[in-house]
């Protein structure tokens, strides 16, 4: 099963209310077995706020693989937040490197 992950900052705690990313397209896609997948996107969406204001999220999306090449062409890489990937796969959520 294939899965798009694609990263939105609804919340902005710049002096500006802008995020420098925000006029670009961010997403990754990954492979898993069925089962793992089915779990992933079950849930949908995935919210992880710090605590400055700043607030990301990530939408997980089952895609065919014309999809996906679709995606990973647009795609501006993950902003280095693939790491809340990661949580997702290993904790059903985001949690940052001390489990919050």
């Amino acid at each position: 099963m294939l899965i798009a992950f694609v990263l939105t900052m609804p919340n902005v705690g710049s002096w500006n209310g802008k995020w420098s990313g925000e006029s670009n397209y961010y997403a990754r896609v990954r492979k898993y077995p069925l089962e793992v997948g089915k779990k992933i996107i079950n849930q949908r969406s995935y919210y992880y706020s710090w605590n400055d204001g700043w607030g990301a999220n990530i939408e997980a999306k089952r895609v065919d693989s014309k999809e996906a090449q679709i995606i990973r062409k647009k795609s501006k890489g993950f902003y280095g937040y693939e790491w809340m990937i990661d949580s997702i796969e290993k904790n059903g959520k985001i949690l940052n490197s001390i489990g919050e």
